[in-house]
């Protein structure tokens, strides 16, 4: 009876091994393609995220890059139509000039609010700042109705000192993109 039982018992276990392999193998192989499918997953999880960090980037450039030309360009303007002033030579291309560098300015600064960084609007809001003050001491020299104390000479140093903070800002806008700030 001892061996009659040891091959039944070898025969049931040998049966139930040859029926239950293929259910166990499938199990495995499902298991495997889920990891493999989550791996899969995270990849592409993973390279949407750099893609979307690098079009983040790329329009914050183009931003900065736009923002930074027109708070050039009306300063320069606030500059020109000062000696304009100051010579006594304000024309009605020269008010247009600088109310277009103004109106390129605000709409740049409007478009920055929406996509720079913290650190950035705040400088950028400071210089905006600057220079509304210099084209509100500018407007009232040409009126004759200076501040106390402002003159041609006042306000142009003011407009120099705002190209200072605008050197500041640009520093700030370029690290924030990750430009090295070195000479």
């Amino acid at each position: 009876m001892g061996s009659t039982a040891i091959a039944l018992v070898a025969a049931v276990v040998g049966v139930t091994g040859t029926l239950l392999a293929p259910v166990l193998a499938q199990r495995s192989s499902a298991k495997g393609q889920r990891a493999e499918f989550e791996r899969q997953q995270q990849a592409a999880q993973a390279q949407w995220e750099r893609e979307q960090r690098q079009a983040e980037l790329a329009a914050r450039r183009t931003c900065y890059v736009e923002t930074n030309a027109a708070y050039r360009r009306y300063r320069i303007q606030l500059m020109n139509y000062l000696w304009h002033v100051h010579r006594d030579e304000v024309t009605e291309a020269g008010k247009e000039a600088l109310e277009a560098a103004r109106h390129a300015h605000h709409a740049a600064f409007a478009e920055a609010q929406m996509v720079a960084s913290a650190a950035v609007l705040a400088q950028l809001d400071d210089v905006a700042k600057a220079l509304s003050e210099g084209y509100r001491r500018t407007k009232c020299l040409e009126e004759g109705n200076p501040d106390p104390d402002d003159s041609f000479d006042v306000i142009q140093a003011y407009l120099q000192w705002i190209w200072e903070r605008w050197k500041e800002m640009r520093a700030v806008m370029r690290a924030d993109l990750g430009v090295n700030n070195s000479p």
